[in-house]
């Protein structure tokens, strides 16, 4: 009986302790870097632990390369075109054709577009880029974070 209860413990508690103390080395990267939206940094961060571990550095890699893409595509609209439905429409479609371009997987082009979003209509046009670089930041931080912790404290494969 008591190790069914160990055996529970573990399947239950891990990936949810591994989360939490993730997240929260990522909140506490981000507030020490003094970023201004440090929220992104933990989401990053679940992200990355969410992934299986064998894919963890090629996923990694894709948050990076879409973040990267779709900050500098929504910052690039921002400034020059101006935030609209239609701007918005063309700028998602534009980072799955760039991503497709690039031999990047729907993973990149997901966060490509997230990022476009988020830099595109998260504010004044005039901060754009201040926008863009806060943000790539921010996931880079959750990111490395992530990577580091899982390094550190590897997720065991559980058969479930």
């Amino acid at each position: 009986m008591k190790m069914q209860r160990l055996e529970w413990l573990r399947k239950n508690l891990v990936h949810p302790a591994r989360m939490a103390l993730a997240a929260a080395l990522a909140l506490l990267g981000a507030r020490a870097l003094g970023l201004l939206e440090v929220y992104w940094a933990p989401i990053a961060a679940l992200i990355v632990i969410q992934s299986n571990s064998n894919a963890m550095l090629a996923t990694s890699w894709l948050l990076l390369a879409g973040t990267a893409l779709g900050v500098c595509g929504g910052a690039l609209l921002a400034t020059f075109v101006g935030p609209s439905v239609l701007v918005f429409a063309f700028g998602v479609l534009g980072m799955g054709l760039l991503s497709a371009t690039l031999r990047l997987n729907r993973r990149a082009n997901h966060f490509a577009a997230v990022a476009l979003i988020i830099v595109l209509l998260g504010g004044p046009a005039s901060l754009a880029w201040h926008r863009a670089f806060h943000r790539a930041v921010e996931f880079s931080v959750g990111i490395v974070i992530a990577l580091i912790f899982s390094a550190l404290w590897p997720e065991q494969e559980a058969g479930i």
